[in-house]
């Protein structure tokens, strides 16, 4: 029971992190290779997947439910909806744009984390 309030406040603490990021004029992030920017949206909110996976496998365990489809798609939905925010909160600050292809980029991480985890528990359970 206590890990369920456990990743979700792993869960909030991510979301509030990069709200914080997102609020910073420039980040300190040395540009290495063409495209970076977009695969560290991916993989930040592969993270996010992953942490709201967790927090709604527990519950729905916890309720003796396992319909790991419906939480696939709720938690793209909850990432890619989180970063269409995020994205349209950095049109205010001063510094920052917003841009469809880091929402994309947001989208595809938390996708591409799910597929991974959805074929994990489907091994799981063969």
């Amino acid at each position: 029971m206590l890990f369920r309030y456990v990743w979700l406040l792993l869960l909030l603490l991510y979301c509030a992190l990069i709200y914080y990021l997102s609020n910073q004029s420039t980040l300190p992030v040395p540009m290495v290779f063409n495209m970076q920017d977009k695969w560290i949206h991916a993989a930040a909110y592969a993270v996010m997947a992953f942490l709201f996976w967790q927090v709604g496998k527990i519950w729905m365990l916890q309720a003796g439910l396992k319909h790991w489809n419906i939480l696939a798609v709720i938690a793209v939905l909850f990432c890619s909806l989180y970063g269409m925010t995020d994205e349209w909160h950095q049109s205010f600050v001063a510094g920052r744009d917003a841009s469809v292809f880091d929402w994309l980029a947001d989208t595809v991480g938390a996708l591409l984390m799910i597929i991974i985890l959805r074929k994990r528990e489907f091994a799981s359970v063969s």
